[in-house]
């Protein structure tokens, strides 16, 4: 599915977590296609992305996020996408897979928010969207650490909603089931099975239709939406 260009973005600066690839790299190209002046941070990247500004540092480092976003100036649209996984059972779970996921899916888009926040909130308006997911509302085994961290995003969204919606700034969360990337195309075909399974559509989503859903918040189509979280997930979660 190729993104709809009447998406209209020219004037606004874009920042993006995550943004070199899958589901962060749709977002990145459908924000320049719409006219974003785009940023993509990525940890350790200098990879070329058309139309985008790269920016290589670690969400988790608060220094290093405000160090990008100062060399930015303002930023219109927020979007914390960066995640990462360390997938074992609770009880083989170690210290170091627990903090990593925690420091980079959950401090990493506080650390953002905290940095664009001050003049999102000056200007009198902003968007951000945080990339949660489905297993932050239900659990899911083996993703002790991971589903905690989305599961407390939400949270976040929520909280940020209610401090800066006084301000003209809306929050919002997109949460996807399993998505068609290259990653889950290499998976065991018997995992995509179960997600076909649970889904009412009986299909999945490519990072495009996860995409829509994020321009869709960023846009002033949604700006009377916030502290939502937008499942895009074809009903594999109701």
């Amino acid at each position: 599915m190729a993104l709809d260009l009447a998406w209209k973005f020219a004037g606004r600066t874009a920042l993006v977590t995550g943004g070199v690839r899958g589901i962060g790299r749709a977002i990145v190209d459908a924000l320049v296609a719409g006219g974003a002046d785009v940023h993509v941070l990525d940890v350790g990247e200098a990879a070329d992305v058309p139309g985008a500004r790269v920016h290589g540092a670690n969400v988790a480092d608060s220094a290093e996020v405000g160090d990008v976003v100062a060399r930015i100036g303002r930023v219109d649209l927020l979007v914390n996408n960066a995640g990462i996984t360390r997938d074992r059972s609770i009880v083989k779970m170690t210290d170091a897979d627990w903090r990593a996921v925690l420091d980079v899916n959950l401090t990493g888009a506080f650390n953002l928010i905290r940095a664009v926040a001050p003049k999102m909130v000056e200007a009198g308006d902003g968007r951000i969207v945080n990339v949660v997911s489905i297993n932050g509302l239900r659990g899911k085994f083996g993703q002790a650490n991971y589903a905690a961290s989305k599961a407390g995003l939400v949270a976040l969204t929520k909280t940020a909603a209610r401090e800066f919606g006084p301000k003209g700034v809306t929050v919002n969360a997109v949460a996807p089931g399993m998505v068609l990337t290259e990653m889950t195309l290499k998976l065991a075909e018997e995992f995509r099975q179960k997600a076909l399974d649970e889904s009412a559509l009986k299909r999945l989503p490519g990072v495009d239709d996860i995409a829509a859903g994020v321009l869709f918040l960023l846009s002033d189509h949604a700006r009377f939406v916030t502290g939502q979280v937008l499942q895009v997930d074809a009903g594999q979660y109701m």
